[in-house]
């Protein structure tokens, strides 16, 4: 069919070459019978030996193998998404009518009230309405230790309920839940085309054009010199059969399977094999500061009182006063008390003044919460606390003053803090010859404490979102292959952008259309296991086309007969694709190696 269309590929040689042994197998068929009717044992004993069935049966045998490996080895790299189906449960506890009922899992619908007790599989995505639990998220985001969850906190659907019994509300379903994605996300990245891939069929295309007239050439010139039909005929189906790319056919495609499988199984999710391949060449990484280098929301980082005045005491007065307002700030300081146990009273009279802190009446006493600048108005003095405030401030840390009418009680620095492995990643980065790029809509003093705690090579400050698709581009400008990592929201026209945009920490918010790669944990090693594994893939790809190419470089003129005059070298048809088939085996064999691939964060 493709040779019909003018479109001939590696099958093409196959088939003429199998064509060719069966036509003329029947051709000697049919002189071995005229030489019977004829009494001519010459020509019978002649064509005996030439009948060719047996080539081209081994022929089609091994290439049947060569093809069964192919589909076992895509088999082995879709193993990883087989055993995440098997954790999603095939039935539900559902509330229906204030009664619990079991239904298969493809009758809930959203807004469904579920039941989830200890040891079970969570059904679907959704919210805890009532009680806590420790959820295993390990098959989804290869997180080793189980997250605490409360109510209001999200839960993925296929993830292990350890231990409490609480009730959710159904928010994703069917194709729509964190599971489903997954799997379609690593089957289309494993179905497309990476450049190299793309590279590897334009080759192809002109390669079985060539190798056929090569094949044509060689039995006219054997004939040309006096030999047999027969001998020109079996060089001829030689050079198709061991000519094959069948090992370049499997180079690419084979490797991508396998290196999008071993992704999902550490919670990176490529999209595409383009998005594979390119990460590797990525020479700029832009972060974003909130929610990818920092934890995204404030934490008390240090408290200093003044003098007869306990941390103890003050964080239970401060935690009192910021109770009743919404401020992120105000819930850093509220949760740090809730970390220590401490019990505190509710105000009795509340007051926020924006843009500065707040006024409280608590036990008929004044207290007063807030910045320098509101503290002075308040007549409080700060003469002996004010320089260690503007050293938290140069830290990136938000100084708050809390005092009892004008008498001073002491500051609680409040800051975004940096992931536990931001660090090590950014270190990752920087050895693997990658520069590392912040940008940030907080202020240059915030961002440059965090640039050099981190030893950031170039931060911009008080980027508005709709600005850092713009940095991207002058970036690129300048020569750069640029990754950028955001959470997917408002970094949504930067990721864009970006060669290779990565979604970090996306959890159950996984389809991010703006994203090449997403990421399950938010996690900047990550990052560096996904650039390590593109480097790994890649070079497993270059390795499969080299020894590809070598097979057939070495193989054409053995099977041509170039060596038979001088040295009396001959390749049968059979052994030709027996070394085909088995350049086949070799290559898979090298891409499922990629199986073994283990991510390498500590290269001290």
């Amino acid at each position: 069919k493709t040779l019909w269309h003018r479109s001939p590929n590696m099958d093409s040689l196959i088939a003429i070459g199998s064509s060719a042994a069966i036509l003329y197998g029947l051709f000697a068929i049919y002189r071995i019978g005229y030489g019977l009717g004829h009494s001519d044992t010459e020509m019978v004993k002649h064509y005996l030996h030439d009948l060719y069935f047996e080539s081209a049966g081994t022929i089609l045998t091994l290439i049947t193998l060569g093809k069964y490996l192919e589909a076992r080895s895509k088999g082995r790299t879709s193993e990883a998404i087989a055993k995440l189906l098997d954790l999603a449960p095939k039935t539900a506890s559902v509330l229906r009518d204030g009664n619990e009922i079991e239904l298969p899992i493809d009758e809930v619908v959203l807004e469904d009230i579920l039941i989830v007790r200890p040891g079970q599989s969570i059904p679907v995505d959704g919210v805890i309405m009532e009680g806590s639990s420790a959820v295993d998220q390990a098959a989804l985001t290869g997180e080793s230790i189980p997250v605490e969850k409360h109510v209001g906190d999200k839960v993925i659907g296929a993830t292990m309920n350890k231990s409490g019994y609480f009730k959710m509300k159904a928010e994703k379903v069917g194709d729509d839940t964190t599971l489903a994605q997954i799997v379609r996300l690593v089957e289309e990245a494993g179905s497309s085309k990476a450049p190299i891939s793309k590279l590897a069929d334009r080759i192809s295309g002109v390669f079985v054009p060539v190798v056929i007239g090569i094949a044509i050439l060689a039995a006219v010139i054997w004939l040309l010199l006096g030999y047999s039909f027969e001998f020109a005929l079996s060089i001829g189906i030689a050079v198709l059969v061991i000519s094959c790319p069948c090992a370049l056919g499997l180079a690419t495609p084979v490797a991508i399977m396998v290196g999008t499988g071993k992704g999902a199984q550490n919670g990176i999710l490529f999209k595409s094999a383009e998005s594979l391949e390119l990460l590797h060449q990525i020479k700029t990484i832009v972060l974003d500061k909130t929610g990818t280098i920092t934890e995204g929301k404030p934490k008390v980082t240090d408290v200093m009182t003044a003098k007869g005045i306990t941390e103890e005491v003050l964080l239970q007065i401060a935690a009192a006063i910021e109770k009743p307002s919404e401020h992120p700030l105000s819930e850093a300081i509220v949760q740090k008390a809730a970390e220590l146990e401490l019990s505190y009273p509710e105000v009795d009279e509340f007051q926020a003044v924006s843009g500065r802190g707040i006024i409280a009446q608590l036990s008929s006493r004044e207290y007063i919460a807030g910045n320098a600048q509101f503290m002075r108005e308040k007549q409080v003095d700060l003469t002996e606390y004010e320089s260690k405030a503007k050293n938290y401030a140069m830290e990136g840390k938000t100084p708050l003053f809390f005092a009892e009418a004008t008498k001073l009680l002491g500051i609680i620095a409040v800051a975004d803090v940096v992931k536990a492995s931001s660090p090590e990643a950014i270190k990752s980065f920087q050895r693997l010859g990658i520069d590392v790029v912040m940008l940030t809509g907080d202020n240059k003093q915030t961002a440059t404490a965090i640039q050099k705690e981190l030893s950031i090579d170039k931060v911009v400050a008080e980027v508005l979102p709709q600005d850092k698709e713009s940095e991207i581009r002058k970036l690129q400008e300048g020569g750069h292959k640029v990754a950028m990592i955001g959470d997917g929201i408002n970094d949504a026209p930067a990721l864009v952008r970006a060669d290779v945009g990565i979604a970090i920490g996306a959890g159950t918010d996984i389809a991010i259309e703006s994203a090449d790669v997403v990421l399950m944990k938010s996690d900047l090693q990550d990052v560096v296991t996904a650039i390590q594994l593109s480097k790994a893939t890649l070079r497993n790809i270059k390795q499969n086309l080299f020894w590809a190419f070598f097979y057939n470089i070495m193989g054409i003129p053995l099977a041509a007969g170039v060596f038979y005059l001088a040295l009396g070298w001959k390749l049968s048809p059979m052994f030709g694709a027996a070394a085909m088939s088995l350049s086949s085996v070799f290559v898979v064999t090298n891409a499922l190696r990629l199986r073994f691939f283990q991510a390498k964060h500590d290269m001290n």
